[in-house]
């Protein structure tokens, strides 16, 4: 199943196509940093997702960043509109160095944020890491879900957040039961020892 979803609004205009599958995403919000989140939520979802964004990200990155996770929390609850094999409930540890993200997500149709994460620092390169719960906020509500990110330990900004999308994709996953696939779990390719 492919979704296709489009928003405009004066401050943004976004289109999104999004599938479950392997094969690569392809992503432009404007915001480099966002960029690479998603991609790293797409291959940790197994999600394929195709987004072009062009949001007022002369004013800042708040706009762009809200209605990205607005459009795909409803594409993805479109995605499990099927609710009649999915696990429901999905929990993930992610690791990246010295920082440890918690996720646990419950498909319950009752949308529930909580949110627990003291970044390090206040941006990561010019991206505001407030927009982080912004996100998730956005994508968890009008997916639908109840969802708990705690951010147990942290040291690096850029690895507290990597880990809150990898884990929060990894959670997704489990909680729709996407099929099993035998491939590295690494979006390098490789595992180091």
């Amino acid at each position: 199943m492919t979704i296709t979803k489009e928003r405009k609004t004066k401050e943004t205009s976004i289109e999104l196509t999004i599938s479950k599958g392997l094969e690569a995403s392809h992503i432009d919000t404007g915001v480099g940093f966002l960029n690479h989140m998603l991609d790293l939520f797409a291959f940790h979802g197994h999600y394929v997702i195709d987004l072009k964004v062009d949001g007022d990200t002369d004013v800042d990155d708040h706009h762009t960043t809200e209605d990205v996770g607005i459009l795909l929390g409803q594409a993805i609850a479109e995605l499990m509109e099927d609710k009649s094999s999915i696990q429901r409930y999905g929990t993930a540890y992610v690791p990246m160095d010295e920082t440890l993200t918690r996720t646990v997500i419950d498909v319950s149709g009752r949308p529930y944020l909580h949110f627990e994460a003291d970044f390090s620092s206040q941006t990561v390169g010019t991206f505001d890491v407030q927009l982080v719960k912004e996100f998730f906020y956005a994508l968890t509500i009008n997916a639908r879900l109840t969802a708990h990110l705690d951010l147990i330990r942290g040291g690096n900004t850029h690895h507290e957040i990597e880990s809150l999308f990898k884990s929060y994709a990894q959670a997704l996953r489990q909680a729709a039961s996407d099929s099993s696939v035998s491939r590295l779990p690494s979006s390098k390719g490789v595992i180091e020892a």
